[in-house]
């Protein structure tokens, strides 16, 4: 039975499925509708969503519903218009209660029309099963509300650039909305109506703080590289990446990790640039031709990007790594599905999880899952703190 959802709320409990609404409860039998919310979590339900790459509704409406949808769809606006002059918060009232119920039924079910459209017409992705559970990771943190708290400024207000953050911090949103679908590769990014968690200034991070008691950070050391090193089938070093490929030998004036570091990704994007040691390691061109054949390349995770052989290589690279760190936000996400502790946010190749003071014996655990990924086991630096600003490294201890 396909549905749809009248609220996002997990305290608004809304179903329109045949021409009838329920609250407060899920009906039996639902099988499909557009987007995730909280509500649905833990049950099987096909996203249509997911079957067009994160598209709207209005982006593939199809023609013998355009005039009645353009129509449905200017009205919900106007609504939308008239709860902003009126001051009516959508955050402390559900939809549904705010919405004439004839113009929410109609509207339910165009909805209905356009979500049995994209299931028919659109081929279902062959990532399906990770797309799902990245989504419902996404939709469980786009709820979340961030704990900002601005008087961590206090002692630097005398700076202007604190002055100007905090006047617009004040008037950001405190939940973070990524976007699944927001590049080629794959990557997360986040979207206009989000906290700018992974732009904002390094300096203003603590003021970000745990809900819980403190935050963990899982982040991959130099990931991309070793993703590399994995498509070429070497086995992972254990030490820091850059160090390691000093120590290899990388040739004359290469003397320092820095050194190391920057001739490595000089070397790694440039087909003209030769260095028979890192190619002896890392097989550069092996790996280009085993991935891109006909302006496609395709991901050892089944993912397949067109492009030119220029960029071939930080495609196959960057789309790896992006899907192989949401893969273990996924197994993280699932092993703290009975635990107060949760995952907060992910930038870039790390995983912040909101620790539960109780729960820090999960520690090593998290770091355990984390490092073994389907690539092979890859290094994580671990970071520890009640902020996101005032992170600092595990030890062992």
């Amino acid at each position: 039975m396909i549905f749809q959802t009248l609220d996002d709320k997990r305290e608004c409990v809304g179903i329109y499925a045949e021409g009838n609404m329920t609250f407060d409860e899920l009906p039996d039998g639902l099988t499909a509708c557009w987007a995730p919310v909280p509500y649905l979590e833990g049950k099987e339900i096909e996203y249509a969503s997911l079957y067009c790459e994160g598209k709207t509704p209005d982006q593939v409406c199809p023609d013998s519903l355009r005039d009645d949808w353009d129509e449905c769809n200017e009205k919900m606006k106007a609504f939308y218009r008239s709860f902003m002059l009126a001051q009516v918060s959508l955050d402390e009232n559900c939809f549904f209660d705010i919405v004439p119920v004839r113009f929410l039924m109609k509207y339910c079910e165009l909805r209905t029309k356009i979500t049995k459209h994209v299931l028919e017409a659109y081929e279902k992705p062959k990532n399906y099963d990770y797309l799902f559970a990245m989504t419902n990771i996404l939709t469980k943190i786009s709820h979340n509300v961030l704990n900002i708290e601005l008087s961590s400024l206090n002692s630097t207000m005398h700076h202007e650039k604190t002055r100007r953050f905090r006047q617009k911090a004040e008037k950001l949103p405190k939940n973070i909305k990524y976007n699944l679908f927001g590049t080629k590769t794959g990557r997360l990014t986040t979207r206009k109506s989000s906290f700018p968690i992974m732009t904002m200034n390094k300096e203003f991070r603590s003021v970000v703080k745990p809900t819980n008691s403190y935050f963990l950070e899982l982040d991959f050391n130099a990931a991309e590289i070793r993703t590399l090193l994995a498509l070429a089938g070497a086995k992972q070093p254990l030490e820091d990446i850059h160090a390691w490929n000093l120590a290899q030998g990388m040739g004359e004036g290469v003397e320092t990790r820095e050194d190391a570091k920057k001739a490595f990704f000089s070397w790694l994007y440039d087909e003209k640039k030769k260095n028979e040691k890192l190619e002896q390691i890392y097989k550069r061109d092996d790996v280009r031709n085993a991935h891109f054949k006909d302006g496609q390349v395709t991901t050892p995770f089944g993912n397949t990007m067109s492009t030119d052989r220029h960029h071939s290589l930080s495609y196959l690279i960057q789309g790896t790594t992006a899907e192989m760190v949401l893969r273990q936000a996924i197994k993280i996400n699932e092993f703290l599905k009975d635990y107060k502790s949760f995952i907060a946010f992910t930038i870039h190749d790390s995983v912040i999880i909101d620790i539960y003071k109780e729960e820090t014996n999960l520690v090593p655990k998290l770091l355990g899952l984390f490092t073994d990924t389907e690539l092979g086991i890859f290094k994580v630096n671990a970071s520890f703190g009640d902020s996101f600003g005032d992170l600092k490294p595990l030890t062992k201890e």
